[in-house]
């Protein structure tokens, strides 16, 4: 969309420049004076109407980029919960299973099972022990 100064301004340096020569070929000083000056500030509303599309172009632009990173952003964030919903229910079979493996030895195993145990907390009371002299 074209800013409506660049048209004034393109009309108002249109404007002054036939003014500017009429005075020309008329020979009235005053109307080519006034021509070149409504000519000039034509030539700089037709520059602020073009400096404020590109700003208004800018910030379309930036606003598409922000955009597009929100929902790249989006589908990543999407692609890290499905990652982590799969490792959590891995996980969770993984320990299931470890826990009937566990079970079944216990069952099968039980006074070799006491004797591990003993042997762990044991170790365990002595590296808790080393730590406080």
């Amino acid at each position: 969309m074209v800013d409506t100064d660049r048209l004034t301004g393109a009309a108002r340096e249109l404007g002054g420049k036939i003014q500017g020569a009429v005075g020309d070929l008329t020979g009235s000083h005053r109307d080519s004076a006034e021509g070149r000056f409504r000519e000039a500030q034509g030539a700089a509303e037709n520059a602020y109407g073009q400096a404020k599309d590109g700003v208004r172009h800018a910030a379309d632009r930036a606003q598409d980029y922000a955009g597009d990173f929100a929902h790249d952003a989006r589908g990543y964030a999407e692609d890290a919960r499905d990652y982590a919903e799969d490792a959590y229910e891995r996980g969770s079979q993984v320990l299931r299973r470890g826990t009937r493996q566990v079970g079944h030895q216990v069952a099968e195993y039980p006074v070799a099972s006491l004797v591990i145990a003993g042997l762990v907390g044991f170790g365990l009371g002595l590296l808790v022990s080393a730590n406080r002299d």
